[in-house]
């Protein structure tokens, strides 16, 4: 059957039309990663002129690089599925466009070619794929993680050996597995040399996806890296506190509510996202695109989240101080009259972001 996304059409094969990107069972092709895939190609327009070469490392039916080329860069993909290689060159003749497909591992390919843009969008971590997109990656490195309960802390043991952190499932378990997962990404690329510093980030429908911008260098990774740290959070009053450090030194009881303490990490505590990035990728999303709407909302919504590394649901918040949710947006004002800083988060329409603490945000809105 045919798909048509931006201004490509690509064959993909109707029994693997739905199924899981990067599952490794046959062609694929995942139509709820088409927002995904949007914002990659308006990231892709955005740093034209500083990035000429993309590298879709698992490529599959080719809709990435495919995109790609279409963009105006010189688009590479790899896979190690023969029909996906085939497809993939079959959907590049047929948008009129050129491009280097290779049936090859993709990790051998990295160790050995370089490319502006490398993008890791695999089924589950990203991690067995990280080192080599590091040595290969010039200017940004794409990624895309589908295991949100080990990143988040649900699948705890699987979190720890894959992303060598503490992960812990808490109720701001979006802002977790996107840290724990920048936390992995940031320390594997400092390995190597390399400052890794997350410009765009978002959870979405089961996935994490970030975007890096790389720069060479040990004293800029040696930055990066001081923005490493802990979280530590009670689950029953809801208090939580962060630092940066590299030696954990975790509180034991809630200072608040005396109930015992989880701590986290190290994961990331800097931004997320750099605002003015962000607003560049947004104004490169042509009407064409699919999800157009629907991505500038979400970039907006981005664009103006407070870099802190944990959020707040107000729905839960209610049900302990045992009132009746008021409206989201009177709630926020409240917090705002107070003196704190808030914001919306872009992944829940009841969550959000403050300075204020649990029991400041009661005096202010109660």
């Amino acid at each position: 059957m045919e798909v048509t996304e931006g201004a490509v059409t690509i064959e993909v094969p109707e029994e693997r039309h739905g199924a899981s990107e990067g599952s490794g069972d046959g062609v694929f092709y995942n139509p709820v990663q088409e927002l995904n895939r949007d914002i990659t190609a308006a990231v892709l327009r955005a740093v034209d002129g500083d990035c000429d070469s993309y590298l879709d490392a698992m490529t599959a039916s080719g809709v990435r690089a495919v995109r790609a080329a279409e963009a105006g860069y010189a688009a590479t993909g790899c896979d190690i599925d023969e029909a996906a290689v085939d497809l993939a060159r079959s959907n590049l003749e047929r948008n009129g466009l050129s491009g280097e497909i290779h049936h090859r591992k993709v990790n051998a390919h990295m160790h050995e070619h370089s490319h502006d843009v490398v993008d890791l969008d695999p089924f589950g971590t990203p991690i067995p794929f990280a080192d080599a997109a590091f040595r290969s990656a010039r200017k940004f490195v794409c990624v895309t993680a589908t295991d949100t309960a080990p990143l988040c802390g649900a699948h705890f043991e699987s979190g720890v050996r894959s992303y060598g952190a503490v992960p812990r499932n808490t109720e701001f378990h979006p802002e977790m597995g996107l840290r724990v997962l920048l936390s992995a990404l940031v320390r594997t690329a400092a390995r190597y040399d390399v400052a890794a510093t997350p410009v765009l980030s978002h959870v979405s429908s089961h996935y994490v996806r970030t975007y890096l911008r790389l720069e060479s260098g040990a004293r800029a990774a040696d930055e990066l890296l001081e923005q490493l740290g802990y979280v530590d959070h009670c689950q029953r009053c809801l208090w939580r506190d962060h630092e940066r450090t590299l030696i954990a030194d975790p509180s034991t009881t809630c200072p608040k509510c005396g109930q015992s303490t989880w701590t986290a990490g190290p994961i990331w505590l800097g931004p997320a996202h750099g605002t003015g990035f962000v607003e560049r990728v947004a104004e490169a999303i042509p009407e064409s695109f699919g999800t157009a709407a629907k991505a500038r909302d979400l970039l907006e919504t981005i664009a103006g989240e407070l870099h802190r590394p944990t959020h707040y649901d107000q729905h839960r918040l209610y049900k302990r101080w045992g009132e009746p949710n008021t409206a989201m947006d009177d709630f926020l004002s409240s917090l705002e009259a107070a003196g704190h800083d808030t914001s919306r988060t872009h992944y829940g329409g009841t969550t959000f972001k403050t300075d204020a603490g649990v029991t400041e945000m009661r005096e202010a809105v109660l």
